[in-house]
């Protein structure tokens, strides 16, 4: 069984775990079975598997926003990896989100955009607290870090491990020494050595050559 999520109730804890581990061919009667209940008393609290999937979202998402923001606190004095969650716990993270992000379809692109929303939040208190720079456009920075980060993990783990049951220690391992060190680096020094490119893009955006299409708008 996947490891959980120690601070939810104990049937999110089992049906986030079970989540985490099976996606959306997790079926109820396995949660109930994992959390030592009945089927019928997870149909009767939740309504159904999908109200049950959108409690786990909802906590799972919750956990992520206490996780960065803490993070942002602890920056601002120095001491980020001060509060960093356990590894079991950040191995159920990350294999909740690639699950969700693999589902696909509305389910997927309604908890992006929560991310998104909560990546908002979390940035502005970085900004505030002086670590971060501020953004011409926030929200599109926002969505921007959260696509290239879950695409970076979501690409390193397909091309590890197709079936998504890679062993946490071995996902953990490969996070910190694979995707980690360059990610911080680029935020950290950045990548072009002037602005130049940017300000051009901007020109062009704004006022594209005579006879050029002009670039599709971001979504």
């Amino acid at each position: 069984m996947a490891p959980e999520a120690s601070d939810a109730h104990p049937i999110l804890q089992a049906a986030i775990a079970r989540f985490a581990l099976d996606g959306e061919a997790a079926t109820l009667r396995a949660i109930a079975e994992d959390a030592g209940v009945s089927a019928a008393l997870l149909v009767k609290r939740f309504g159904s598997k999908a109200g049950l999937r959108e409690a786990c979202d909802a906590e799972i998402l919750a956990r992520i926003v206490e996780i960065k923001e803490q993070n942002v606190r602890d920056a601002a004095q120095r001491s980020f990896l001060s509060h960093a969650p356990g590894d079991q716990e950040q191995a159920l993270l990350i294999r909740y989100i690639l699950q969700s992000v693999r589902s696909g379809g509305p389910t997927a692109r309604a908890f992006l955009d929560h991310m998104v929303e909560d990546a908002e939040r979390y940035i502005a208190l970085a900004v505030e607290r002086g670590i971060a720079r501020p953004s011409r456009d926030e929200r599109a920075r926002a969505r921007y870090l959260t696509i290239s980060g879950l695409g970076a993990v979501l690409l390193s783990t397909m091309l590890a491990d197709g079936s998504g049951r890679e062993d946490p220690a071995a996902l953990l391992d490969r996070m910190h020494h694979e995707i980690t060190p360059p990610m911080l680096e680029l935020y950290t020094q950045g990548f072009f050595t002037d602005g130049s490119i940017l300000e051009e893009y901007l020109l062009y955006l704004s006022d594209p050559p005579e006879g050029r299409p002009e670039p599709a708008p971001e979504p």
